[in-house]
């Protein structure tokens, strides 16, 4: 008997470890942004960008609860003017984000999260006035440190939970034109002027923050109000670009646990 009960208790010691925790989100968005990219113009733009934000993490659910796996996927569209008001650009973007985080819980109702975060980066700004080098194309992948934090609280019988992230360049890798060389010139004619860029938090220094709060009005649903700032900004090859946006979001999520 002692043996059957203990391998019963093995096997649902196992069940459990084999369980997952999981919230998926959902937000949109909207605020200001800003860009520089002097492979098309010296000009400053700036305008009205809109942004789709997903968000899904996966918890072991242990007891301690150690490890979160998360993937976010980040799409933005914007449309600037200069100073002027005489020239536009659109610019687009979307990004992905892999990260790897280990959970701590100092204080009851506190939660800290440390990790790295691999970041892979698509995006175009284009310019509807110009028939010179109109457009430009963006790509990257980069290794950001990341941290959050979460706090949990109720007001008035209500739970909710204030948190804030942050994630930064590490290293990466991005593709950019050089100064004065032409698209023509690289995928028509094969000429490789340095256009695969090794970067570091110096030449490129891009991090992204986020703070939301949440209001968990049922055990499976949550609605959040957040703001979402993402710098991105390299200075290679003799080119300098930035695109910086500022989204305040709502959105919903969803918590549920599964088995393996």
């Amino acid at each position: 008997m002692k043996i059957s009960s203990k391998i019963i208790c093995l096997c649902a010691a196992m069940n459990i470890a084999a369980a997952q925790a999981q919230t998926s989100t959902h937000m949109v968005g909207a605020g200001p942004t800003k860009i520089l990219d002097t492979y098309l113009t010296p000009e400053k733009f700036s305008g009205t960008g809109f942004t789709y934000l997903y968000v899904r993490d996966n918890t072991t659910a242990d007891s301690l609860r150690r490890w979160t796996t998360t993937i976010e996927h980040e799409l933005d569209f914007s449309s600037t003017k200069d100073r002027s008001g005489n020239a536009n650009n659109l610019e687009g973007t979307y990004n992905i984000y892999w990260g790897r985080y280990y959970n701590l819980h100092p204080i009851p109702h506190l939660r800290l999260q440390v990790g790295a975060v691999a970041n892979a980066n698509l995006g175009f700004v284009y310019n509807l006035t110009s028939s010179n080098n109109p457009a430009q194309a963006r790509a990257a992948i980069n290794i950001m440190p990341s941290a959050k934090a979460a706090y949990d609280f109720s007001l008035t019988r209500q739970r909710f939970t204030v948190s804030y992230g942050l994630m930064a360049i590490l290293v990466g890798v991005g593709f950019s034109p050089n100064y004065g060389q032409s698209y023509y010139e690289i995928f028509a004619k094969g000429n490789y002027d340095h256009n695969i860029v090794p970067t570091t938090f110096i030449s490129a220094p891009t991090f992204r923050q986020m703070v939301s709060i949440d209001w968990h009005y049922s055990t499976k649903w949550t609605l959040s109000l957040a703001y979402l700032g993402n710098y991105q900004q390299a200075a290679v090859n003799n080119l300098k670009q930035h695109t910086y946006t500022n989204r305040f979001l709502i959105g919903i999520i969803r918590s549920f646990e599964f088995k393996n």
